[in-house]
């Protein structure tokens, strides 16, 4: 026994492994690797390059994520709106259509669209690869539009409509999200901007590629022009659709075609910028998440003043047929559509620029509103026909206020991420009921002039502004709460999401928590 005891001494002490002390063993090598880390993380965040490493890691974000969202969008809202250009060349006539059969065609996407969100975006936030949830829903819609040239009658297209709003359900909140998974609050309005600008050059861009293709493949291979819009805006939709798959960046923590670094730096950013680590604690789950989204007042304030806003801009499923109203024929109806919309653009990119600079938000989304309200007062006063023309380029600029909604929503509820994917789905959800209600305020009966549903969509937008005011009160009176309370006792998954901020950053508890009392909302 003796000399088994001397040759297993050294063998402990050649080792380093002490039986009877195993945990404390354990204990100091995993303080010694989080040594490392902090080291590594310390000289990522001194190091004098980290300003031009941001810089780079900025950039190609930009450079891979925007543009690859952006042509979704594009295509997104193309093939959704793709029927108001069809309607121009026969489609009503052909599946023997009454005006009210259309306007449910019109609205049933939104049956779909707006419950579909939530659960979406829910299930977004727990899969490791939004790149492929993503591109799979771009394929599946694509998909689906293709087939609405098949259809025969209005049950057959009534049922297009239906499956077509599931899968796109899945991209809008879900692009939002991800983007506020990679910018910063500071970043984040600028960029989706850029993204709404998809949209509103989907507008341009749709009716230009509308006209070309109905006024060229009118009876090609027997088939009608506007089928032929479905087929080649469908097909195209699913090409990008599996291209993103491989473009589209993952979370900073798994994304595969950036380095260790960056991921790293992807994580600390965003742990700065909220004084907490952007990650789900362990009882924060989808579930979990939903049901903070919902208690919290702010959330269903939004979701109400979004569908306001939206019945307000209703008339966007509608633009072609407004400019058709001029009294030009249909290829020149639908190019008059698209410079109203390129102007918004330019308005959007411009106000979300000045949005992250000043960090203002109530007036760079209301004030877009009221630009439309002026529109529309406009065409009310006169039947001008350049007037009226006028008009339009300010009803387009008025998504410019709702491209910042779930911006301002990302920025009011920022942590934990599961309840800021199911505020976002609620929000933008329940939002789009404003659309499934707006399709049927701008009846052709209405026509030419459309006066009622202008005074619908005036009051509507005069309602959500007061909303937006509401939430504008409620955020200060937040900050103004933060700067009396003391959050030194915090407990529960809020500290751990500051000791993970602290861990990322290489600081201290008590540096990641004063900075925490540093952070306010943005109204």
């Amino acid at each position: 026994m003796a000399s088994f005891s001397t040759d297993a001494k050294p063998a402990e002490q050649n080792s380093g492994y002490n039986l009877k002390n195993e945990g404390e063993i354990q204990e100091i090598e995993h303080s010694r690797n989080s040594d490392d880390r902090g080291s590594d993380i310390e000289k990522l965040l001194l190091a004098e390059g980290r300003v031009k490493a941001e810089r780079h890691l900025v950039r190609k974000l930009d450079c891979r994520l925007l543009p690859c969202i952006v042509l979704i969008f594009i295509m997104n809202y193309v093939d959704r709106t793709a029927i108001t250009s069809a309607r121009l060349k026969g489609l009503e006539q052909d599946l023997h259509l009454t005006d009210l059969q259309f306007d449910t065609v019109i609205a049933i996407l939104y049956a779909s669209y707006c419950p579909a969100q939530v659960p979406s975006n829910m299930i977004l936030n727990k899969v490791k690869r939004p790149s492929l949830y993503i591109g799979i829903c771009v394929v599946l819609w694509g998909i689906t539009s293709a087939s609405t040239a098949a259809t025969k009658n209005y049950a057959g297209i009534l049922l297009c409509r239906v499956f077509i709003g599931l899968p796109e359900a899945a991209f809008y909140p879900g692009a939002i999200y991800l983007l506020s998974r990679w910018y910063t609050r500071k970043e984040l309005a600028f960029r989706s901007a850029i993204l709404y600008g998809g949209l509103l050059i989907s507008n341009a861009f749709g009716s230009l590629m509308a006209a070309g293709i109905l006024s060229n493949m009118e009876g090609k291979l027997g088939i009608r022009a506007w089928r032929w819009l479905f087929i080649i805006e469908g097909s195209i939709t699913c090409f990008i659709g599996f291209c993103s798959m491989y473009i589209l960046p993952d979370y900073p923590q798994n994304t595969r075609w950036m380095s260790p670094e960056e991921r790293l730096l992807a994580q600390v950013r965003l742990s700065e910028d909220a004084a907490e680590a952007d990650e789900d604690c362990a009882e924060d789950s989808a579930w979990t998440g939903f049901k903070q989204a919902i208690s919290d007042p702010k959330v269903p304030i939004f979701a109400v003043m979004t569908c306001s806003q939206l019945l307000g801009l209703s008339f966007v499923n509608f633009f072609p047929t407004l400019t058709s109203t001029l009294g030009f024929n249909t290829t020149v109806s639908l190019l008059l559509a698209a410079p109203p919309w390129i102007f918004a653009t330019m308005v959007c990119l411009a106000n979300a620029w000045h949005c992250d600079r000043s960090g203002e938000r109530f007036f760079h989304i209301a004030g877009p509103w009221w630009g439309v309200i002026l529109g529309f007062i406009i065409s009310l006063a006169t039947r001008v026909t350049g007037a009226r023309y006028v008009s339009m380029f300010l009803m387009a600029s008025g998504y410019a206020g709702f491209a910042l909604t779930l911006v301002w929503v990302s920025n009011a509820i920022p942590r934990p991420p599961a309840k800021r994917a199911a505020a976002i789905g609620i929000v933008n959800g329940f939002g789009n009921i404003g659309n499934l209600i707006g399709s049927y305020a701008w009846k052709a009966a209405w026509s030419p002039f459309y006066h009622p549903s202008m005074w619908i969509s005036l009051s509507a937008l005069l309602f959500s502004s007061a909303l937006a005011l509401v939430i504008r009160i409620l955020l200060k009176r937040e900050n103004k709460r933060m700067d009396r309370d003391e959050i030194g006792d915090l407990k529960g998954a809020g500290r751990e999401r500051i000791e993970e901020a602290a861990r990322l950053e290489g600081i201290s508890f008590e540096q990641a928590l004063e900075r925490k009392r540093g952070f306010r909302y943005l109204y």
